[in-house]
C-alpha cells in the first residue's frame, strides 16, 4: 500500500493481485484539532463565540446602565475622553437603530476601561436603588394601614418610630380617611409625603 498527495487530500492505494486500486480519499487538514473538534465553539481553548457574543452584550446593558446614572457618579471612573464623549451623545440619539448601534460603540470602548470598577459602581447603583424602592413600598403600606385601620396602626407606627410629629400625623390620617372614601387622592398623597420626610433618615 502507498500514498500519494492530489489536490487537497491523499489518495490511497493498495495493489490487490498487483493492481492498484484507489480505496479512500482522505481530505487534508491544516489544523489536526479540526478532525476532533468540528464546531469552533467547542474547541478548548479561548472563549467560545458563544461566550464572545455574550460578553459584548453584557458590556452593551452595562453602557444603557451607565448612561442612566447621573454624571456626577460617572465622575467616580477614571473614563477615557473618547467614552465620556460616548456617554456624553446619548440624550441626542433618539431613532432605535442608530441608539443599538450607539451601545454597541460604548460597549467597544468600556473594554478598554477600568471594568472591575464599573461593574462595582453599577453595583452601588443598583443596590441603592433597591433600598430606595423597599423603603418606598415600606411607606405606601404604612399609609395604606394608617387610612384602613387608623388609630391602631397611628399607635403602632408611633411606637416604632417615635421622632415623627403626633399631632399633624393625626390630622392628615383623618383627612386622608376621608379622602380615600371619597376616592380622592390629595389628602393621601400629602400625608405619604409627611411620612416620606419624617422618615427619610431611617
Amino acid at each position: 500500500m502507498y500514498a500519494s498527495e492530489a489536490g487537497d487530500g491523499w489518495n490511497v492505494l493498495c495493489e490487490l493481485n498487483h493492481q492498484p486500486i484507489q480505496i479512500t480519499d482522505i481530505p487534508m487538514h491544516d489544523d489536526p484539532d479540526e478532525l476532533e473538534y468540528a464546531d469552533r465553539d467547542e474547541l478548548p481553548f479561548g472563549p467560545s463565540k458563544s461566550q464572545i457574543k455574550r460578553d459584548k452584550l453584557a458590556l452593551q446593558v452595562l453602557a444603557e446602565r451607565m448612561a442612566s446614572l447621573p454624571r456626577a457618579e460617572l465622575e467616580r471612573l477614571n473614563l477615557s475622553e473618547a467614552t465620556w464623549a460616548a456617554l456624553d451623545e446619548t440624550p441626542r440619539i433618539k431613532d432605535v437603530r442608530a441608539r443599538k448601534r450607539h451601545w454597541k460603540r460604548i460597549a467597544n470602548l468600556l473594554e478598554r476601561e477600568d471594568m472591575a470598577a464599573a461593574h462595582a459602581l453599577m453595583n452601588g447603583a443598583e443596590e441603592r436603588e433597591r433600598a430606595a424602592t423597599a423603603h418606598h413600598h415600606a411607606l405606601e403600606r404604612w399609609r395604606e394601614r394608617l387610612i384602613s385601620e387608623g388609630d391602631a396602626a397611628m399607635t403602632e407606627l408611633l411606637e416604632q418610630y417615635p421622632q415623627i410629629d403626633r399631632q399633624p400625623l393625626r390630622a392628615l390620617v383623618r383627612a386622608a380617611q376621608r379622602d380615600a372614601q371619597h376616592h380622592k387622592p390629595d389628602a393621601p398623597r400629602k400625608l405619604f409625603r409627611f411620612l416620606r420626610e419624617s422618615l427619610s433618615s431611617d
